[in-house]
């Protein structure tokens, strides 16, 4: 085993994300769905890993269920060789005042015997940033921009300082911009100070990529680092780095052949950036809005009509993979959530696009750009995908990913990655057969 990272990721696509990262820092990796099981931590994917990404379904869930899966992940990462941990979350810190970044945290420090870790969302290449403790999504505070109107995680705090303290059982407290130019010995000093202090958090300025690198390098000796794939990235950069490469290798991603088959777009994230995504496709390619209420009302039989409608509309029809889309504004989503429950919505949702997802797999389908992390978690689960082989990035944070029994590929697209032309980018780089390499 050459394991050198264990990642425990609240989200499908926010594993993914942090994954793509670190293929790119050089270090080959596995993303797994189902950490405990023992015959896939015995395959040979697993035992050639230098990094294991465990994608969770935690982010929106009750705080128990979060702690107690995170654990889970921690100690199946522990038994596949794994010393030093990343938990990954998201750029703009997607939670409630209940957690559950704060909880698994603490769980995960708890568990590890540590008494401090570092808070680093940041993703500038996506326009996240953190100033003098504040979170920035472009250039607006994160209480001021589309998250402050999320349908189940709203923020509408941009402090990092007080989301995290608020949360969790200890204290947080802000590395400044002033300390992290200075460089990673600065960054190092200035966490050793607040550890002796008494914090338990620090929460590090990050406004470029180079911030990025210093407090991989700051961080380099810490057995857990909390945050989004621009850390990750940066932290497996330095462990690719003290890596002995004297055995001549290819990259990760020096080849990466797509799988013949017909593919289908499946969105579900309701984000600013997937709706203005969903209207750019709609005019490229088959798109099919679902009715919600009648999913609810009448699902195996509108489930049918929507399979019906997927195989008449391949690629026989047109180029481009057909479209099936349940992402909506803010306003409608609230809607939908007062008609039906907004609980009942979401699951209902989740669910069929599970079983739109079982369906064209049962017809041949072997390619699936799936937008948004719950309906991600949903159709990976439904394909019966418990581990992926990461290869390139299509966007930053989004990798083409491959079942590891080599069936079927997977983009699984956070809500706000990438830009409008995301879907039919995703398909340009992989046409069925095709071998390619990693774009940037």
């Amino acid at each position: 085993m050459k394991l050198r990272l264990g990642v425990i990721a609240d989200d499908f696509t926010g594993a993914t994300d942090i994954a793509g990262f670190l293929v790119s820092a050089g270090l080959r990796t596995v993303q797994l769905n189902q950490p405990s099981a023992e015959e896939v931590l015995r395959t040979a994917e697993i035992s050639e890993a230098e990094a294991i990404v465990v994608g969770l379904k935690t982010r929106s869930a009750p705080s128990r269920q979060a702690v107690d899966a995170s654990l889970e992940a921690a100690r199946a990462l522990r038994t596949a060789g794994a010393k030093r941990f990343v938990f990954k979350y998201c750029s703009t810190f997607d939670s409630t005042a209940q957690g559950n970044i704060g909880p698994v945290t603490d769980a995960l420090l708890d568990d590890l015997g540590l008494d401090f870790t570092v808070v680093v969302p940041a993703l500038p290449v996506n326009g996240r940033t953190v100033y003098r403790g504040h979170l920035f999504v472009g250039d607006d505070p994160l209480d001021e921009s589309g998250m402050r109107h999320h349908p189940v995680t709203p923020m509408t705090d941009s402090n990092l300082v007080r989301l995290m303290s608020a949360q969790s059982r200890g204290h947080a407290i802000a590395v400044p911009y002033d300390v992290v130019r200075q460089g990673a010995e600065a960054v190092r000093s200035s966490l050793d100070d607040a550890r002796s202090g008494g914090a338990r958090y620090a929460v590090l300025d990050t406004l470029e990529e180079s911030h990025l690198q210093t407090i991989g390098e700051a961080c380099k000796d810490m057995v857990l680092v909390t945050g989004g794939s621009g850390v990750g990235g940066a932290v497996g950069r330095v462990l690719a780095s003290d890596m002995d490469r004297s055995a001549a290798r290819p990259a990760p991603t020096d080849s990466w052949i797509g799988t013949a088959g017909p593919g289908i777009v499946l969105s579900g994230s309701a984000s600013e950036m997937t709706n203005r995504q969903v209207a750019r496709y709609r005019e490229l390619a088959p798109a099919l809005p679902l009715d919600v209420g009648r999913i609810i009302a009448d699902g195996p039989a509108y489930l049918e009509e929507v399979l019906a409608w997927v195989g008449g509309n391949g690629p026989s029809v047109t180029r481009l993979d057909p479209l099936v889309y349940a992402t909506a504004g803010a306003e409608r989503v609230r809607s939908l959530q007062r008609e039906h429950g907004a609980e009942r919505t979401s699951e209902a949702i989740e669910e069929f696009f599970a079983q739109i997802a079982h369906g064209v797999l049962e017809n041949g389908y072997t390619r699936f750009v799936v937008a948004g992390g719950e309906t991600s978690g949903a159709v990976t689960q439904a394909l019966g995908v418990s581990a992926f082989r990461v290869g390139p990035q299509i966007a930053p944070g989004v990798p083409w990913t491959k079942s590891t029994d080599g069936r079927l590929d997977l983009a699984l697209k956070s809500g706000n990655f990438g830009d409008e032309d995301f879907f039919s980018s995703a398909q340009n780089t992989m046409r069925e057969g095709r071998n390619f390499h990693d774009p940037r």
